[in-house]
């Protein structure tokens, strides 16, 4: 890399693509999901699938958004779902998901806080005196003791 200037803001490892990585324009994206690009922009006006934008405000839709746009599609013809239920839908789904991904965070947290617990509670053992008397059970008898207030003994 003797005679190439790299970006500073550049990583040392190559861009990764994710299904989330906006990369396709309106045209490539209907195209895709086997919709007309003006469908795509009223889900855009309607929030179903919103899609990242340029500086320029352009649409760029990632391999995720694709996927949702096929979902809509596959709800409103198959289905007969109308796009204020898909809406609806999606926001449900988004919601359990972000819930189910709090629960296995919490998780997480309550499995590290109990390691820690056993692993303190062990401390504490490990901690006691080993050199206490042990402790003798005392026989039990029948004998029964009066107690009178006011008599002392050898009155």
């Amino acid at each position: 890399m003797e005679g190439r200037r790299r970006h500073p803001g550049f990583a040392d490892r190559a861009y990764e693509l994710t299904e989330e990585t906006p990369v396709y324009v309106i045209s490539v994206a209907a195209q895709l999901s086997g919709l007309h690009p003006q469908t795509l922009r009223q889900y855009d006006r309607l929030g179903l699938v919103s899609p990242d934008r340029t500086a320029g405000r352009g649409r760029r839709y990632s391999a995720r958004d694709i996927e949702l746009l096929r979902q809509v599609q596959q709800l409103s013809q198959d289905e007969g779902i109308n796009l204020a239920g898909i809406k609806r839908i999606i926001e449900l789904e988004n919601q359990v998901a972000a819930l189910q991904s709090r629960v296995a965070e919490l998780s997480s947290a309550v499995e590290g806080a109990a390691a820690a617990m056993r692993q303190r509670e062990a401390q504490v053992h490990a901690s006691y005196r080993r050199d206490l008397v042990p402790y003798t059970d005392v026989q039990q008898t029948s004998a029964l003791v009066v107690w009178r207030p006011g008599h002392q003994r050898g009155e």
